[in-house]
């Protein structure tokens, strides 16, 4: 069924995720699970591929593709079966960098982004407080300025990779008299000297960390303050639209893994001599489930079309939160119900799911805040403004096709003595093609008048410049492949920017990154 928000370019996207993941990501999920921590090293692996700099510019390590292959990062990394995993990376790249991106300057987009996206620092979000959750404009860690530094004292709390992080994007008060109008954010290194962490034991999310945090006199530099003194109210409240966003793709998205898995134990369980499946009143609970996923599902997807044509949109991005983790909430428990006395046990995934969810429906906003700022809009017509900052996501056409070119060189001629000619490409590709495991099928390199041909259909590789008939086609320049040979491009940002294109099997093209790895 034709999609109007997703074209064959995503869904190749998709695929190469879905793949990374199998390999990277879900064989470990038990293992982090029962660690209660995410490695270093996966972050590094994500950064590596493209994937935590989407949305951001090519200038600071990213991609800069329009936002619905983040929409697909997020349903991804939501079926996985760990929220725990999902809220990590879901905070580095849509609740974290973003402030680093739309209020940092030069120089802490340089020190803090560009390692965020490349996965050498973990980011994390610092708002709540003991005594302040929802009501930020009532936290009470201060920042005063001493000369050239601030000096922080407080505490924050239910902070995510907040143990093993690099890097917070930390709420403060810079004039605690004027409430909500003396609020900045400060970008503190987790290793300076005065900041402590607690880890905190969760009902779920065990593969992430969460910590109680303390800064006894910490001393932050002028310098790490995100945007201007005292309007950090005003950019938590733009944030928290794209925080509840991704909210509600993680609602849906999980609860669609969910519904699958129970699909899958309903048509293998048995009861009185017949599958599960069968029996009349959980069938009528599985089609009423569908149905509501499949309508929050493209409610959020036309919020997400909204969000990316640069739309402030309050309202239905509260709605959308609200109804999505909400019903997740409800599915886990009723997918639950269907497994009977193995969804409680834990060598079932479904016990997870369950503990997993509920958190869904308090943080980004309760539930209840939901409700009343969907109240106030639609009783008491109240409006909600954007700041005057420039978005991080700016418009694209979701066809695919990118404006601008990549980043050039500061220097050409580094530019030239840095590509090879096509018999060294030949020669290199040669090389890692044959070391490689076979394609199992043909693959040709176009780069116009020379190519590539990898036949992987005998039990190994085999490489020439024959122009054969191939089961994929992949055109591209041969400067802009050396730079992907040479580590300066990424296959994926090549795919996504249209530098390279794709024709025949897309599967195929998909194994080229393999020869990358």
């Amino acid at each position: 069924m034709k999609n109007y928000y997703f074209n064959e370019e995503h869904e190749l996207f998709r695929q190469g995720l879905r793949d990374f993941l199998n390999k990277e990501v879900v064989p470990n999920i038990e293992k982090w699970e029962e660690e209660q921590r995410i490695p270093k090293e996966i972050f590094k692996k994500f950064g590596d591929m493209g994937y935590l700099g989407l949305n951001y510019p090519e200038k600071y390590g990213g991609i800069d593709a329009d936002f619905f292959y983040a929409v697909v990062f997020t349903e991804e990394i939501s079926k996985v079966f760990s929220g725990g995993f999902m809220a990590a990376f879901a905070v580095q790249q849509f609740m974290s960098s973003p402030y680093l991106m739309k209020h940092g300057s030069d120089f802490l987009k340089e020190k803090y982004l560009t390692k965020a996206i490349s996965g050498d620092a973990i980011c994390s979000i610092a708002i709540s407080e003991p005594n302040a959750g929802s009501d930020v404009a009532n936290i009470r860690t201060t920042a005063v300025r001493e000369g050239d530094h601030y000096i922080v004292n407080g505490s924050k709390t239910f902070i995510t990779s907040g143990v093993y992080g690099d890097v917070l994007v930390t709420v403060v008060k810079t004039k605690p008299e004027e409430g909500f109008n003396g609020i900045s954010l400060l970008v503190i290194d987790r290793d300076a000297e005065g900041v402590s962490a607690t880890k905190l034991k969760k009902l779920g999310w065990h593969a992430s960390d969460t910590a109680e945090l303390s800064f006894d006199n910490v001393k932050v530099p002028v310098e790490n303050l995100l945007g201007e003194e005292n309007h950090g109210f005003f950019y938590l409240m733009d944030g928290l639209q794209l925080e509840r966003l991704v909210g509600a793709i993680g609602g849906y998205a999980g609860s669609e893994a969910a519904l699958d898995y129970s699909l899958q134990y309903m048509s293998e369980r048995e009861a009185f001599g017949r599958p599960i499946n069968k029996f009349q009143v959980l069938r009528h609970r599985v089609a009423q489930m569908s149905s509501e996923i499949e309508s929050i599902k493209y409610f959020v997807y036309h919020c997400c079309r909204l969000h990316a044509d640069g739309e402030y949109v309050v309202k239905e991005c509260s709605m959308a939160k609200l109804l999505g983790t909400e019903l997740s909430d409800k599915v886990m428990y009723q997918c639950l119900q269907f497994f009977g006395g193995y969804g409680y046990m834990e060598e079932y995934k479904m016990a997870r799911m369950f503990r997993d969810s509920r958190i869904g429906t308090i943080g980004g906003g309760t539930s209840e805040i939901m409700r009343e700022i969907i109240a106030k809009m639609v009783i008491d017509d109240k409006s909600y403004q954007k700041s005057t900052n420039t978005p991080i996501i700016k418009t694209k056409p979701t066809n695919g096709s990118m404006n601008g070119s990549s980043t050039t060189k500061n220097n050409t001629n580094n530019q030239i003595n840095t590509t090879m000619s096509y018999e060294s490409t030949f020669n290199t590709m040669k090389e890692k093609a044959e070391s490689a495991q076979p394609l199992g099928s043909v693959l040709k390199l176009n780069f116009g008048e020379n190519r590539i041909v990898i036949d992987g259909t005998n039990g190994a590789n085999q490489v020439s410049g024959e122009d054969i008939d191939a089961n994929c086609t992949v055109d591209v320049s041969l400067d802009d492949f050396t730079s992907m040979l040479n580590g300066d491009l990424n296959p994926m940002g090549a795919f996504m920017s249209g530098k390279m294109k794709v024709k025949g099997d897309t599967g195929v093209a998909l194994k080229l990154q393999t020869l990358f790895s």
